[in-house]
């Protein structure tokens, strides 16, 4: 621990003028040695900057020890200081596989964090925010399934971004600095086939709360087509939380066919029972998901005269602007061998109890035939707690598919699995969901309201989204009736 300290005041003596400051620093915490031991590294830190001013003679008394530790140090300092973390070799290839796909000019996170300049004054935040685990956002519990988006920190990853930090954040050579990723300004996917927008822009407000939208968009396909890829792009990225599109099939008396209009609240209320969080998802975006492309022969079959329903999440950002997303498709040029499907489990009649803490809300599927399970996507509003996915298969054995212990409202991540999951026929697809209703949480907008199904904010669902392919290869009869 002292040839630790030492190495640390050599690497100091370059930025800061007054060496008496961390030699006090060691005195305390040669003095509080069990503080430090419980704190760990990080106590260099923790208990330095909160003792700058001790009397003379500690600093005198500091200054001592440290002469004595130089022999040892000054030479061993030079050497770490190679190999102690540096913004260009060690942190920026961490942010650049993790962060920056939203911490970038343009997009929704509050500052750009692609170089030194932009990281360094965000330096302790970037250390808190990754050590508490909140950023990257990633929700979904270790030890049950491989994703294949997980955007989660090695605890190696954290320990470097702390130990950068707690050794002063320097830059290093610019040498070691890798490319940063380059983000297209186009479609991610390539040229889509076909590319269907928002009627009608959405005006952002300045502040506030905007509620969820619903638009309809109609295709006007005039036959079924199969989709190879699919990419959501908001007009405005700054402002669009997350989109979820479904695709639905135009009703006999829909008033919204070739209109530009939001689905209304009732409409929307009785279509979340029965078509937009229903069967038939299509895609959906957060600030670092973009398109997707199906496998090779794999593919999503969209219907003649389909409409796409675009669930919005507008977060407003201190000045008036519009939205018009985009969902744009590229179609498969010839039959696929596999379909891919999707639905949800969902249970939209529940009633949370005022002040409840932990008021669980249960929904299950069965699968009729072989299907490979390739995502989840939980979905809650603001007393959202938790949600678990669960297998139980025909000889009634169990495995937790998916759990997120911490629901996040803000943050609602699809969890791609690394490899897709057999679910043979019989299997019961479970999601039970937890609701916090009580003044412990922050986020409850009322502790004493009696809170059912909904599409406000205040109000609750209840959903399990999750996708799917085929098993089995579409048959040569199939394949003909579905091109």
């Amino acid at each position: 621990m002292l040839e630790r300290f030492g190495t640390v005041l050599v690497r100091r003596v370059d930025v800061v003028p007054t060496i008496n400051r961390w030699v006090s620093d060691y005195v305390f915490m040669v003095a509080d040695r069990d503080v430090m031991e419980r704190s760990g590294s990080h106590a260099v830190d923790a208990i330095g900057y909160e003792r700058r001013m001790l009397t003379m003679q500690v600093r005198w008394h500091g200054l001592a020890v440290a002469f004595l530790l130089m022999g040892n140090t000054l030479a061993a300092g030079a050497a770490e200081k190679e190999v102690a973390p540096t913004f260009t070799k060690d942190v920026a290839p961490i942010l650049f596989d993790h962060c920056v796909a939203c911490h970038r000019n343009g997009e929704l996170a509050p500052m750009p964090l692609m170089t030194y300049e932009e990281v360094r004054p965000w330096a302790r935040a970037v250390k808190q925010r990754v050590v508490s685990r909140e950023m990257p956002p990633w929700y979904a519990e270790s030890g049950h399934q491989s994703y294949a988006n997980d955007a989660s920190l090695t605890v190696e990853e954290v320990e470097t971004i702390a130990a950068w930090v707690d050794a002063g954040a320097f830059e290093g050579d610019k040498a070691d600095l890798p490319d940063p990723p380059k983000f297209s300004d186009n479609w991610t996917i390539g040229e889509p086939d076909a590319v269907y927008s928002m009627l009608e822009p959405f005006e952002v407000p300045v502040d506030g709360t905007v509620p969820y939208r619903y638009f309809s968009i109609p295709t006007n396909l005039s036959e079924d087509k199969w989709i190879k890829a699919v990419e959501i792009r908001p007009g405005d990225r700054r402002v669009v939380h997350h989109v979820i599109a479904t695709l639905r099939s135009p009703e006999p008396d829909s008033s919204l066919s070739g209109e530009s209009k939001s689905v209304g609240r009732r409409r929307g209320r009785l279509r979340g029972r029965a078509g937009v969080f229903g069967a038939n998802s299509l895609a959906a975006t957060v600030p670092n998901k973009f398109g997707v492309t199906y496998p090779d022969g794999v593919a999503k079959k969209i219907e003649a005269g389909t409409e796409i329903v675009l669930q919005m999440h507008y977060t407003t950002i201190g000045e008036a602007t519009s939205d018009r997303t985009s969902v744009g498709l590229i179609f498969q040029k010839e039959a696929p061998t596999k379909k891919v499907g999707g639905s949800a489990v969902i249970n939209a009649w529940f009633a949370i109890p005022p002040g409840a803490e932990d008021h669980e809300v249960r929904a299950e599927r069965t699968f009729k035939s072989d299907t490979y399970l390739v995502n989840m996507t939980p979905h809650m509003h603001s007393r959202g707690k938790s949600f678990t996915y669960t297998a139980v298969f025909p000889d009634g054995t169990e495995e937790i598919l998916l759990r997120v212990p911490n629901y996040n409202f803000d943050w609602q991540l699809t969890y791609e699995l690394a490899e897709p999951k057999l679910l043979p026929a019989g299997t019961s697809l479970i999601g039970v969901a937890s609701f916090d209703n009580s003044v412990n949480n922050r986020a409850n907008p009322d502790p004493s309201a009696l809170v059912r199904w909904g599409d406000q904010t205040w109000e609750e669902m209840m959903i399990g989204f999750y996708g799917t392919v085929d098993a089995e290869n579409l048959d040569d009869r199939t394949t003909q009736d579905q091109q």
